[in-house]
């Protein structure tokens, strides 16, 4: 096997890998950015995939087809936003403190959607829903020597929505009226509210907006590589997708590169037994790779990162 042909197992592994990660981390940065922390990416991750799978397998009994893991993306996606709420309102309005709200908001995602699918399928798991998002070679761009096998071949279109949706967020943060407000919030939300912005209101939407994506990354999981729900589906990705977004600076094309990354970590453990220099390691190490990984980065191995200065801390009119 050439360098090519191991290029062409790992880089599509790792795109399509990093795709959940990529929405989620997002979804983090929408919230850090407007001063609140969100440890409760992992349920929200749970509730999207949960959703995202239910969903997908009511519509294919509708007769909807290939239609129905679309459809269902927009329900895991408001599912997200109304679920996010425990934590906006625990951690905005009732000034609880933001690592306690989202920690129990992990344990009542899990539990909720455990608790669900059994009284729904009386079993342990979903059923595999039948229509699975699919792989495509993207017209033109596929047919580029080298470039284009390794790229555009063979890949989920989900990976080039979550790619599309960084650079467009990227755009909106730092380049946008309200990707001004959010981060002035997040900064100094005193001098905000001085100018006549709505710290609460604009701090609901960010949190709103990570339920959304943070939803939609773990419907993306679903229902590209596990294909049903149980529960330990969403095993991880969302502290995973935390580290990215504190690996990327709370910046969202940082994210996107540091998913990219942790992305490159999984493919790893998925065609690890396929590449001959790989097959003799135990795999073992390639499955906890990621995770070492994500470690090494909350310990804060990767550089100096510097978070919101109001993050963490409930606004009050007049507190400084």
């Amino acid at each position: 096997m050439d360098f090519l042909q191991i290029l062409g197992l790992i880089i599509p592994a790792a795109i399509f890998s990093a795709a959940p990660l990529i929405f989620t981390a997002i979804g983090g940065l929408f919230s850090e950015r407007s001063g609140v922390v969100n440890i409760g990416l992992e349920g929200l991750m749970v509730i999207g995939a949960f959703v995202g799978i239910v969903a997908t397998l009511t519509l294919e009994s509708m007769g909807l087809g290939a239609a129905s893991p679309w459809l269902a993306f927009i329900f895991a996606i408001l599912a997200g936003m109304i679920f996010s709420l425990f934590h906006a309102v625990a951690s905005i309005t009732l000034k609880a403190d933001q690592i306690v709200s989202g920690v129990a908001l992990n344990f009542l995602a899990l539990g909720l959607a455990v608790f669900l699918v059994k009284n729904i399928y009386q079993k342990g798991q979903t059923d595999f829903v039948q229509n699975l998002i699919y792989r495509i070679n993207v017209p033109v761009l596929s047919e580029i020597p080298i470039i284009g096998r390794l790229f555009f071949s063979n890949a989920y279109v989900t990976s080039y929505i979550a790619i599309g949706v960084a650079f467009a967020v990227w755009y909106v943060v730092f380049y946008t009226p309200f990707g001004l407000r959010l981060r002035s919030v997040g900064e100094h939300p005193m001098a905000a509210d001085t100018m006549g912005i709505n710290v609460i209101k604009m701090r609901y939407i960010g949190v709103m907006l990570s339920g959304a994506f943070a939803a939609m990354g773990g419907a993306v999981y679903a229902l590209t590589i596990s294909g049903n729900f149980a529960a330990g589906t969403i095993a991880g990705q969302g502290f995973m997708a935390l580290a990215a977004l504190i690996f990327g600076k709370w910046h969202p094309l940082g994210a996107l590169g540091a998913a990219l990354f942790f992305g490159l970590a999984q493919s790893l453990s998925i065609v690890g037994q396929q590449i001959p220099v790989l097959q003799d390691i135990p795999q073992v190490f390639l499955l906890i790779a990621p995770y070492v990984l994500t470690i090494l980065a909350l310990a804060g191995l990767v550089g100096r990162a510097d978070a919101p200065k109001a993050i963490g801390k409930p606004y009050e009119k007049g507190s400084r």
